[in-house]
């Protein structure tokens, strides 16, 4: 397992920086793995992370546990949140973690020498101790693991506008397979095809 300071300096790389919520992130994984009595940053894909906001926290967490999107272990739900569920796939234990509300107020006994709020947060995540830190439940999710992994491979063509659908993500409707787009259950409402220059390909 890696420690806190190279964990950092590995999330840092990835922003430039370091930030207070980048420091959460990593703490949160750690404590993930302690907690679950799991080895991380994992060497394979037991631990499935659902993160509740995108940006510099979500690399925090990611760099800690090695769950990543592009390996389908990092799943982003965007509540606005700074806070994740870490779920182990073999037990199907999970466990939510935030941030404990007066953890900022709290930050100031453990960062002296900050001279601003932004570098009391950095310092004092750092250093105080997890119970302080986080709060932690044990909750159940509302769709199965099997679900949310699902079977890499699958495929299938939408009845309704025929683009492929993988990963089991498809709709069952009257017996027939409609992407979530057609399905009424899209994040955007279709407007017209855009017309894309034509390019010569055979010199």
């Amino acid at each position: 397992m890696k420690n806190l300071t190279e964990l950092l300096e590995a999330t840092a790389a990835l922003h430039r920086h370091l930030c207070p919520r980048q420091v959460l992130g990593v703490r949160m994984g750690m404590l993930a793995g302690q907690l679950l009595a799991l080895d991380l940053p994992q060497p394979n894909k037991r631990l499935l992370t659902i993160v509740e906001t995108d940006g510099c926290f979500a690399d925090g967490v990611a760099v800690a546990t090695n769950c990543w999107v592009g390996h389908r272990t990092l799943r982003v739900t965007d509540y606005g949140k700074v806070a994740a569920t870490f779920v182990d796939t073999r037990t199907d234990r999970a466990l939510r973690m935030a941030p404990r509300q007066d953890v900022r107020t709290v930050a100031a006994r453990f960062a002296s020498a900050a001279t601003n709020r932004w570098e009391t947060q950095l310092l004092a995540y750092q250093a105080m101790p997890d119970d302080l830190l986080f709060q932690v439940q044990a909750v159940t999710l509302l769709d199965s693991i099997k679900k949310l992994v699902s079977k890499p491979g699958q495929r299938v063509n939408c009845v309704q506008c025929g683009e492929e659908i993988i990963n089991e993500r498809g709709v069952l409707r009257d017996n027939q397979i409609w992407c979530q787009a057609c399905a009424g259950q899209g994040y955007y409402h279709p407007l017209a095809e855009v017309a894309l220059p034509v390019i010569d390909l055979s010199n």
